[in-house]
């Protein structure tokens, strides 16, 4: 029998391309100053720019605070074949 997945709330604010909040936050996979790469809900999502800074995260609540010039948003589908468990460079060299 196959399992459905409840997708949480999944959403971005930027303001003025300086500041985001994006909430559905699962994992933070790596982050420097000119990529952050998440886990959300609703696939991975890359954030690109220059002088990108974390200036809050809380994965219990699924939130992350970014600071910094914002260039891209883009998303990449999830892989159903995810595993809970599996880590980050599982899911790198997949």
């Amino acid at each position: 029998m196959e399992e459905k997945q409840v997708l949480k709330a999944h959403k971005i604010v930027i303001n003025n391309r300086k500041t985001s909040v994006v909430t559905g936050v699962l994992d933070v996979l790596s982050f420097d100053l000119n990529e952050i790469l998440l886990e959300t809900e609703q696939g991975m999502l890359m954030v690109k720019g220059t002088d990108i800074h974390v200036n809050r995260l809380s994965l219990e609540k699924g939130e992350v605070d970014l600071a910094g010039n914002i260039d891209s948003i883009a998303y990449s589908e999830i892989h159903p074949k995810a595993k809970q468990g599996e880590n980050l460079l599982t899911k790198l060299f997949r």
